[in-house]
C-alpha cells in the first residue's frame, strides 16, 4: 500500500484547494478524497475522517504506484503536525503555501461563517475584537468544534509556523508558495511543484477558478444541513427502509444539492481601511521575521499594497 509522501499543510485561504485539484489532475499524482484528513493535527479536535493508521494508509490505496499526498490547511496552524508528520514520514515533502495575513484572517472569517458553526459573529471588525475574549473560552459559537479557528492573529502567525517545519525536516524538503506568485504565474509554480513533489512537470492540467469567495443564502439551512436534526434522521430510517449505505449515499447527495442551491457566490465587503492598518502594524514584525526566515520581500503585506482578491 502507498503512503502519502507530500503534505500541502496550508495556511487556510491560500489556494490550497485549488493547487490539490490541479496537483490531482496529473496521471501520476493522487490526492486523498477528502483531500484534508486532518489525521496529524492531534492537538485539535478537527473533523477526523480516519481514527487510525490503518484507516488513514486507505485512503491512499487507489494511488498504488503514484505519488501521494494531502492537503489539511489545519496541519500549519497545528503545533504537533510537524513532529507527526515526521514521525510519519521523515522523507515527506512539505509544502506551505501563503498570503498577507490580514487578507487571510479576513477570508477566512468568511469561510466559517459559511461553514455555518464555526463562526456566528458576522461583522469582521466584531469578530477580531473577540479574541481575547474567547481565549478564556467565551463567546464561543456553541457548535464551534475548534475554538482555536477563531483565533485569527494566531491562524496568521506565520513566522511560528513555518519555523516549526523548518526545524523539524530538511530545508530542501519544505517548499513556499507565495499566493501572489501562484495567482500571477500559476503554470509556473505549478511545475516547481510537480518537480518538488518527485513527477514529470510537463503535464498542464485545466487551471480552473477554485473556491471563491461564497455566503450561504440561509444560514440556518447551512447549519442544519451540516447538523441535521436526530429525530429528521430517525424518520428518514422508516420513509426509506434501504440498506444504511446506500440511505447514507442518498442522504450526501440531497445534502451536497441542498448547499450547491444555498450557495451565492460573492465579493467579500472591504475591510474598514482604520482596521486594516491596525492590524498591518499589529501583524508587522511576525511578517519581518517571516521575510527573514524564508528569503522573500514581503514588504507588500505589511505596506498594505496588496490588491484585494476574492
Amino acid at each position: 500500500m502507498m503512503q502519502p509522501s507530500f503534505f500541502l499543510v496550508g495556511a487556510p485561504k491560500c489556494g490550497t484547494t485549488a493547487l490539490c485539484k490541479y496537483l490531482a489532475q496529473h496521471p501520476d499524482v493522487f490526492v486523498s478524497r477528502p483531500k484534508e484528513l486532518n489525521y496529524f493535527d492531534t492537538d485539535f479536535k478537527t473533523k477526523k475522517y480516519v481514527h487510525s493508521l490503518p484507516d488513514y494508509l486507505e485512503k491512499f490505496a487507489e494511488g498504488k504506484g503514484k505519488v501521494c499526498g494531502e492537503g489539511s490547511t489545519s496541519y500549519l496552524y497545528s503545533q504537533a503536525a510537524a513532529k507527526n508528520i515526521y514521525q510519519f514520514n521523515p522523507d515527506a515533502k512539505i509544502i506551505i503555501m501563503l498570503r498577507s495575513p490580514v487578507t487571510v484572517m479576513h477570508s477566512f472569517h468568511s469561510q466559517l461563517l459559511f461553514n455555518g458553526s464555526s463562526e456566528t459573529v458576522q461583522d469582521f471588525a466584531a469578530a477580531v475584537a473577540l479574541e481575547t475574549d474567547r481565549k478564556q473560552g467565551n463567546s464561543i459559537p456553541q457548535r464551534c468544534q475548534v475554538p482555536e479557528m477563531l483565533l485569527y492573529r494566531e491562524v496568521v502567525s506565520f513566522f511560528e509556523q513555518v519555523k516549526r517545519y523548518f526545524d523539524v525536516f530538511d530545508r530542501d524538503q519544505v517548499k513556499v508558495i507565495l499566493f501572489e506568485d501562484f495567482k500571477q504565474e500559476t503554470a509556473s509554480v505549478y511545475r516547481e511543484t510537480l518537480e518538488f513533489i518527485g513527477v514529470s512537470p510537463d503535464f498542464e492540467p485545466s487551471f480552473a477558478k477554485i473556491n471563491s469567495n461564497k455566503r450561504a443564502r440561509s444560514p440556518l439551512l447551512q447549519s442544519l444541513l451540516k447538523y441535521p436534526p436526530a429525530r429528521v434522521l430517525e424518520i428518514g430510517k422508516h420513509l426509506l427502509p434501504m440498506p444504511r449505505s446506500w440511505r447514507r449515499s442518498l442522504l450526501e447527495r440531497t445534502k451536497a444539492s441542498l448547499k450547491s442551491l444555498n450557495t451565492q457566490k460573492v465579493s467579500r465587503p472591504p475591510i474598514d481601511a482604520e482596521l486594516k492598518k491596525r492590524l498591518i502594524m499589529e501583524l508587522t514584525p511576525d511578517i519581518r521575521a517571516l521575510e527573514t526566515l524564508i528569503g522573500r520581500d514581503l514588504s507588500a503585506w505589511h505596506q498594505g499594497t496588496v490588491a484585494r482578491q476574492v
